[in-house]
């Protein structure tokens, strides 16, 4: 048994306005000051107010959140006594807000304690909303909560079904600005959802075409986003529902190695989250194919018109493809070329391999790695060598 879930979705131009609509009295925003720089809180209060909601800014939340962050946003939010909580940003604010609702709503638990089993209890208090600005994380649609341990210096991956947001707003008209470097990064986020949900162990009937249909959009838009910005704003939309329906395919599904890995990554080394992923993900395929379950690339390769005789030429051929469309909108091809220099890859390098080892994402690919393979792929990773082993 398995169950497929997804909040109420509003897409689409003026989806913003729907704000405008909601009934309740106290709704605190979870952003980020940048965010906040750029006019998009004002947007959204503006609607709120207009809903007659008393409103409030948390905009503390930094890239890769950490437990203390939180912690602070959920002390807020419990002065506060919101009946909505809405996430404005990037996952990582979106992340941030899902920890804040439950501290919020379960004082008794701390931000590391939520695990997906038995019941959470939310919606006693409030209820979760989602706003994506950029297209990439899909978090506005998925419950898994990525959090920053800085005294162990790494990600921890939390999180309940309960959780996912009630309502998820995606309006192209808060991406349209977005620069071309975070485009590309969150774009590749968006690929590495969509190719590992359909391809992870848990893929299912329910979310294969959410997935194949992410994958075709980031290969037929992202390019374009990326090159033209807000003057396509065709490819600009394009991508925001690419994000949110390929946060709905893994959501269901679950993310596998190339996340593991990148999370890893993340944790120890300055790489933005959709970069290192995106970057893991053609040497998890070369990886992935060359283990005893099946792969499904061959699916992948055929939908995108590549060479596709068997899952071994299929797997290879996506993995060129990936690498061709990164290089398309000027991403890193191998940690190397990201600018990490080779001492301080050697000195993270047994931390990686143990947090990555331990992650739960890389339990769920199609091949589970030994450690020592983790090791051999982070070398692979680094200096652009595929992988044959």
């Amino acid at each position: 048994m398995w169950f497929f879930r997804s909040p109420e979705i509003v897409f689409g131009e003026g989806a913003l306005d729907h704000l405008a609509g909601l009934e309740g009295r106290r709704a605190p925003v979870v952003t980020d000051r940048n965010v906040e720089r750029l006019g998009l809180v004002r947007q959204v209060t503006a609607r709120l107010h207009q809903a007659g909601l008393e409103v409030s800014v948390f905009a503390e939340v930094e890239p890769n959140p950490c437990l203390e962050t939180v912690q602070r946003g959920a002390k807020v939010a419990l002065e506060v006594g919101p009946d909505w909580i809405v996430a404005l940003g990037g996952g990582s604010c979106l992340d941030a807000a899902k920890s804040i609702w439950i501290q919020y709503e379960r004082p008794d638990l701390g931000p590391d304690d939520v695990a997906p089993m038995g019941r959470l209890g939310l919606r006693q208090k409030a209820r979760l909303i989602g706003i994506p600005t950029t297209s990439g994380t899909g978090a506005e649609v998925t419950w898994p909560i990525v959090l920053t341990d800085t005294e162990e210096h790494r990600k921890i991956s939390v999180g309940h079904p309960e959780n996912i947001p009630d309502l998820a707003i995606v309006d192209p008209a808060l991406v349209r600005g977005l620069p071309p470097q975070i485009t590309a990064d969150t774009g590749m986020d968006v690929l590495t959802h969509a190719v590992e949900g359909y391809t992870s162990q848990w893929h299912n009937d329910f979310a294969d075409g959410l997935c194949l249909k992410a994958i075709q959009l980031v290969f037929d838009y992202l390019p374009r986003a990326y090159d033209q910005g807000c003057d396509d704003e065709e490819a600009r939309e394009r991508m925001h529902n690419a994000a949110t329906i390929a946060g709905l395919g893994f959501g269901n599904s679950m993310a596998a190695l190339a996340h593991g890995l990148g999370h890893a990554i993340g944790a120890l080394l300055p790489i933005p989250h959709g970069r290192a992923v995106g970057l893991c993900l053609p040497y998890t395929v070369e990886f992935s194919v060359r283990g005893d379950l099946p792969t499904r690339y061959r699916d992948v390769a055929r939908l995108l018109g590549l060479a596709a005789g068997d899952e071994a030429e299929a797997a290879a051929a996506l993995a060129a493809a990936v690498r061709r469309l990164a290089r398309n909108v000027g991403q890193p091809t191998s940690l190397r070329e990201a600018g990490v220099l080779p001492g301080t890859f050697e000195a993270k390098l047994a931390s990686i391999v143990e947090n990555a080892f331990f992650d739960s994402a890389t339990l769920i690919g199609s091949r589970i790695p030994e450690e020592e393979d983790v090791e051999r792929l982070l070398r692979c990773i680094y200096e652009g060598r595929p992988v044959d082993f």
